[in-house]
């Protein structure tokens, strides 16, 4: 008898991968440089060469037994150490190798985070917008995800909805900063008066109640603004990151998990993840990935690319008449669709070869993603159609 649950998940597969495939489709009908995908976030600059560097020195000097051998259940503890003191370094915290643990990307990262903190039948709280596979991540652990409405004027988070969501079931809150697909991070305000909120209701309701922070785009910022860290405002703060978007390495599936050393218990978090790793099939990631992240731990790709396309794309639809929050980090920009429901406006879009992802999944309806990880050229070459689309859809605008 097959597992029926996860049978019925088919109908309800990723609206993202969805229009990925038919832009991947259409490329194969009329030439992929003639479809405007913004679909996915998939990064559009290469890896740093000194990553290339390392992985090529690891291969000719290690032994390879032992470089491609099973690394510790806690995964390579020099890995861990070079983690804690980048950590230590850029953000003034004092990580020790025996905070850290290495995961499988962010997923993977998130996995673990939600799994130390919570039972099966508690409540984690996020916020609108927010990624769409947070809900298959929460509910295979167990747990109920509770979405707070956005505040759609800037992002930040509309506290009077999250404390009327609190309550002696929640067991942890789940931030995205900077943003999928909104682009916008929170500022120190924001994280001031979340911390805030949750040591008052750890106090009202007799538990700690855990941050956990998914910071996969931290390093993509924009404007020279300073990283605002999570972890910097809450001590019970497990912090979820991956050089997937850093280094361009999305194939790798590298991450990790951080347990700020004054959360409680914080001893216990890294063998707690060991222990759910073997519950999970996790296993540790590549060994070879670990050491090669460990040697490029300060290092990225060349970013800047993105905040050129977020000038463009953002200039364009301004003057197109779209009501817009302008981005402050990641490769994603939010704009309200120009008509109430979002996907009949990215159905519309698609007759004009423009993949657009309506923000329904997003838990923000009427509006829609453009995630702009493209050639700078490309998008450029994309105004034309995105200009005509409005104009013939909804009449002349800008």
């Amino acid at each position: 008898m097959i597992a029926q649950h996860y049978k019925d998940m088919l109908s309800g597969k990723s609206v993202i991968r969805q229009i990925s495939e038919w832009s991947t489709a259409r490329g194969a009908e009329i030439g992929y440089e003639n479809v405007f995908d913004y679909s996915l976030g998939n990064p559009s600059v290469p890896c740093p060469a000194h990553f290339t560097q390392v992985c090529q020195q690891l291969l000719e000097t290690r032994e390879p037994v032992a470089l491609h051998g099973y690394s510790p259940t806690l995964t390579i503890p020099s890995v861990r150490r070079a983690v804690a003191e980048s950590l230590n370094r850029r953000f003034g915290m004092d990580y020790t190798e025996n905070h850290i643990f290495m995961t499988t990307g962010a997923a993977g990262a998130l996995a673990h985070a939600l799994r130390c903190v919570a039972v099966p039948g508690q409540d984690i709280i996020t916020f609108a917008p927010y990624f769409p596979e947070y809900k298959p991540y929460v509910e295979g652990a167990g747990l109920n995800l509770k979405v707070v409405a956005p505040r759609v004027e800037d992002f930040q988070i509309d506290f009077d909805a999250f404390e009327a969501m609190l309550d002696e079931n929640t067991a942890a809150v789940l931030i995205n900063t900077p943003n999928n697909p909104s682009g916008a991070a929170y500022s120190a305000q924001t994280l001031t008066g979340l911390a805030d909120r949750l040591r008052a209701a750890s106090a009202r309701f007799g538990h700690h109640i855990f941050l956990i922070s998914d910071e996969p785009y931290r390093e993509i910022l924009f404007g020279g603004q300073p990283i605002q860290y999570a972890a910097k405002f809450y001590d019970d703060t497990l912090t979820c990151y991956s050089f997937s978007k850093s280094l361009s390495l999305p194939g790798e599936r590298i991450g990790y998990v951080a347990a700020n050393p004054r959360c409680e218990q914080a001893e216990w978090i890294v063998p707690m993840c060991g222990q759910i790793s073997r519950g999970t099939g996790h296993n540790c990631p590549a060994s070879l990935i670990q050491l090669a992240v460990a040697e490029c731990i300060d290092d990225t790709s060349d970013l800047s690319v993105y905040e050129t396309n977020m000038e463009l794309i953002y200039d364009e639809l301004t003057r197109l008449g779209f009501t817009v929050v302008k981005p402050s980090g990641t490769f994603y920009i939010f704009p309200r669709a120009l008509e109430e429901d979002a996907n009949a406006f990215c159905a519309k879009a698609r007759r004009y070869d423009l993949a657009l992802v309506p923000g329904d999944s997003f838990g923000c309806p009427g509006y829609f993603r453009m995630a702009y990880c493209i050639d700078t050229g490309k998008v450029r070459r994309s105004f034309a159609a995105l200009e005509r689309f409005v104009r013939e859809e909804y009449g002349t605008r800008g």
